[in-house]
């Protein structure tokens, strides 16, 4: 096979490698390894080592071994689907080589009575024999036989010795690569090559080598890859020229005066950067992050009446409806009653819905609310000059990309996260968009008073919500699992509203994921205006609704979540002046890592601290739904363990973008690297 000296043949397609024919390729795709690049990403998990060979009285069931056998005897069944077999022995005592599938004439040639031969494979026993079925290897030679094989994360119906020629084959053909690092970075990883790195990564000495310069060489590639990409899209968007939005502070002055609080100093810092982005000349697209309860949504909305004072649109968009339901009720209270806003949901009358269109077309509405379903071709703006997304932290940059196109040159972009993930994170996820972070509480806002408890204290736990619902308190209680399951012990939420129900009749709510979405806004409605006074629910209050007289949370089976997701659900309490109290319940076969969760979040409020230890116990790939979301899902690289080379990367991007260094040096790396799918539009 000829190759050529670039990267291409890495993201040609399997059809160019001997071996794998159409049904192997199928199975393969099913995996989602599309080309040789990413059968080069399926890690080696082990090895097998058939290099000593065994005497077969010293052989163990279920093991692999390598054994110099004569064959004896051979046994052709004539009835058929009966496999064949062939008697060995060595001096020490006998085994049946079995086999499936195989022509006679085949048989006889690889094991040939008499003669010594080197067999290797898994050790089965039936009838009281022991057996190989369908050897790995047969030779008559032991040196033919590859001693040290890789075990991968196989896919049903390729074998090991299969896909471990097939990576044999990859790596054997590697193409040249051009250097893309310069002499100061490769030199800090004792100037491994990108083509030698892979190689030993594969090397089964070298299994689990995280600290090794080869492994981390590669992971330092993928974390430049994806910041170089950002790079060059927040260059991109910075060079739109825009109308720079002119306003006052009056609106500023006008809304503090309405509200019960002061703003804390990340608050009135985020809002400089987002205004100094408004009047700017360039286009703004921004990320303001914020822990549960900081505050992020008032920012957003005096930003909005500063676009409005400047004669443009603004759209708000939210997860839900309900959430775009209580921003556009807080908006109501400190906006000004002359501006015009809406909220365009499903419940809207079709008369109303065509004339919320009409008038936002004709610039007669200032400010709409609602879902995704604001970005509607229907939906025409006379002058949208900003957009504010909320929690869309599972956002991509492909699709944070294309929104920004859809609001045209002079529609600023306000990201809303309230998911505090650490900062090496950030910068591989958000890096095509400048950050704004808010850490501080407003001072009127109390921490959480987090406690655990046995499930065999649930009747302290019912005295203590009697005592809370007595003082004019509401309380969610969360439970994992709508319907019982007989593998996890987890409380059902049906199960639990049940049994809550008939202690609090009338008072108790219930909801989950397989209520309609009417009847679950029905439901939240009636949780707020406080006609009930517990509400059962899953996982699905997590994120973003605000019920400033729900006081406490009780949540079961809490060794079961992850701790940013605990951390989210106890932000659903503690909105309001009192004191606040969430509840861990768990049984008491608690893990470790369970333990040390639960202690964390018992000693903490702090989101962002949370999350940093989250990722250390779990991954961050599992942080929040991050692995499901599109964001940059590292092969390697480790947010946490490899901080310095994010930090690493980081500086060679602004020494790249300072000396104007032309990107298609780093065309083969961005192109092999590329998971955002949108390099094509960059190089």
């Amino acid at each position: 096979m000829k190759i050529k000296n670039n990267y291409k043949y890495l993201l040609s397609d399997l059809t160019k490698l001997h071996g794998v024919g159409k049904k192997t390729m199928q199975i393969l795709k099913k995996k989602k390894i599309n080309n040789i690049f990413d059968l080069l990403w399926r890690l080696p998990k082990s090895y097998t080592d058939r290099s000593l060979t065994s005497k077969i009285n010293d052989i163990q069931i279920g093991k692999i071994h390598t054994l110099k056998v004569i064959p004896t005897k051979y046994i052709f069944p004539r009835v058929r689907n009966l496999p064949n077999r062939v008697n060995c022995q060595d001096e020490t005592g006998k085994i049946d080589c079995v086999f499936f599938n195989s022509y006679e004439g085949y048989i006889r040639k690889i094991l040939p009575l008499n003669e010594e031969i080197t067999i290797s494979g898994k050790i089965s026993f039936f009838k009281n024999k022991y057996q190989i079925t369908n050897p790995t290897y047969v030779a008559k030679d032991s040196s033919l036989i590859e001693t040290v094989h890789n075990k991968y994360s196989l896919t049903e119906g390729i074998s090991e010795k299969v896909y471990n020629k097939i990576i044999s084959q990859i790596l054997k053909n590697l193409p040249p690569l051009n250097e893309w690092h310069s002499p100061h970075i490769l030199k800090k990883f004792d100037n491994e090559s990108w083509n030698d790195s892979i190689i030993k990564l594969h090397d089964p000495k070298n299994i689990a080598n995280y600290k090794s310069n080869f492994y981390r060489r590669l992971a330092y590639d993928e974390i430049l890859s994806s910041f170089l990409v950002n790079s060059e899209i927040r260059k991109k968007i910075k060079k739109i020229k825009k109308d720079s939005k002119n306003f006052t502070d009056k609106y500023y002055k006008n809304t503090i005066s309405k509200l019960n609080f002061n703003l804390t100093n990340d608050q009135k810092k985020a809002l400089f950067d987002i205004n100094e982005d408004l009047t700017s000349k360039s286009k703004m697209f921004r990320l303001l992050q914020g822990d549960v309860g900081s505050g992020k949504t008032i920012v957003s909305l005096i930003s909005a009446l500063n676009v409005i004072e400047s004669n443009f649109q603004v759209a708000l968009m939210a997860p839900t409806e309900i959430l775009a339901k209580q921003h556009f009720n807080l908006a109501k209270k400190i906006f000004p009653k002359n501006i015009n806003i809406k909220l365009l949901s499903s419940k809207i009358e079709n008369i109303e819905k065509k004339k919320i269109i009409d008038d936002l077309k004709n610039n007669q509405i200032k400010m709409v609310f609602g879902t995704h379903a604001i970005f509607q071709k229907k939906i025409i703006f006379s002058k949208l000059g900003y957009i504010i997304i909320d929690e869309q932290h599972k956002f991509g940059v492909r699709q944070r990309k294309l929104l920004s196109d859809k609001g045209g040159k002079n529609c600023d972009v306000l990201l809303m996260s309230a998911t505090p993930i650490p900062r090496t994170l950030t910068m591989s996820i958000y890096g095509d968009m400048d950050v704004s972070l808010i850490k501080e509480k407003p001072n009127h806002r109390k921490e959480v008073k987090t406690y655990s408890k046995l499930e065999s204290k649930l009747e302290d736990v019912i005295k203590f919500v009697k005592k809370e619902i007595k003082e004019g308190n509401q309380i969610f209680w969360v439970c994992p699992l709508i319907e019982e399951s007989k593998k996890i012990d987890h409380e059902s939420s049906v199960k639990k509203f049940e049994y809550l129900n008939k202690l609090f009749p009338k008072n108790v709510g219930l909801l989950h994921g397989k209520i309609e979405n009417d009847d679950k806004e029905i439901i939240l409605n009636k949780f707020l205006n406080k006609e009930y006074k517990i509400l059962v629910s899953t996982t699905i209050i997590e994120v973003g609704i605000d019920f400033p007289n729900a006081n406490v949370i009780i949540i079961e089976n809490a060794n079961k979540f992850g701790l940013s997701q605990l951390h989210q659900l106890r932000g659903r309490v503690g909105r309001g002046p009192k004191q606040a109290t969430c509840i861990l319940m768990f049984k008491s076969n608690l893990s470790v890592n369970a333990k040390k969760r639960i202690n964390i979040l018992k000693n903490s409020n702090d989101g962002f601290l949370i999350s940093e230890e989250d990722m250390k116990i779990r991954g961050f790939g599992d942080l929040l739904g991050f692995k499901q979301s599109g964001v940059k899902n590292f092969r390697l690289a480790d947010p946490i363990q490899n901080q310095d080379l994010f930090f690493l990367a980081e500086q060679e991007v602004k020494r790249i973008e300072r000396e104007e260094i032309n990107l298609l040096k780093y065309k083969p790396l961005l192109k092999l690297y590329d998971q955002a799918e949108i390099i094509n539009d960059l190089v």
